[in-house]
């Protein structure tokens, strides 16, 4: 059964959890991950480049000299890809990159992403972010204490609006709620601190999906 060390507000361990079989021990899909990964990448691309078209440019559509008699190559407009201001040809237009994948699939995807951080010691759970002041000196300091100042995913059950300020400046700490957790965060977070609140909250949401 995967283990979790368990932390005081004040950063003091307190023992050890046993984490939920069905969400911490399940077998890593390592194909389901990756797919999930790529379709999180993916979405988060805006799409938005863009470049003109020949009927796009600014410019004269007038023909820049006769056809015939100039010796010169033929020519229909001055704008024309030929020219130096003149159209793009199949350049890139605004697009949407989203993929979809399936709920059972973005469910096996989280499992095993949650399982794989659990099996590497990568998991650590605090009583609870006791703050009554927006101090983020202290905020580090508690990192620190228990091994997740290199960077950290915090993990609540509802939103803390303090303890997001508290964050804002600190560099790889970032705060979710454990309803919104997605394969990508979990791979890229260097700890995972889950709040008592927060592993309920996720044993709820994992159990709906």
């Amino acid at each position: 059964m995967p283990k979790a060390a368990v932390y005081n507000a004040n950063g003091d361990r307190v023992g050890d959890l046993d984490l939920s079989e069905l969400v911490f021990g399940t077998t890593v899909n390592e194909p389901v991950l990756h797919q999930a990964v790529v379709r999180h990448l993916a979405n988060r691309r805006s799409g938005t480049a863009d470049t003109k078209t020949r009927g796009e440019v600014q410019g004269t559509n007038r023909k820049p000299w006769r056809q015939k008699g100039t010796g010169r190559a033929r020519a229909g407009s001055f704008r024309s890809p030929l020219w130096r201001s003149g159209g793009i040809v199949f350049g890139p237009h605004p697009r949407k990159y989203t993929q979809a994948l399936p709920k059972k699939m973005r469910r096996l995807a989280l499992l095993s992403a949650l399982s794989a951080r659990a099996g590497a010691g990568d998991v650590i759970v605090i009583e609870e972010f006791e703050l009554t002041e927006p101090k983020t000196k202290a905020m580090a300091s508690l990192l620190r204490t228990i091994e997740a100042g290199g960077g950290a995913m915090l993990v609540t059950g509802d939103r803390q609006p303090l303890l997001e300020r508290v964050t804002n400046n600190l560099p790889g700490v970032w705060c979710t709620l454990a309803g919104h957790l997605n394969a990508y965060d979990l791979l890229v977070a260097e700890k995972i601190v889950f709040t008592r609140g927060a592993l309920d909250r996720l044993g709820e949401v994992l159990a709906d999906a």
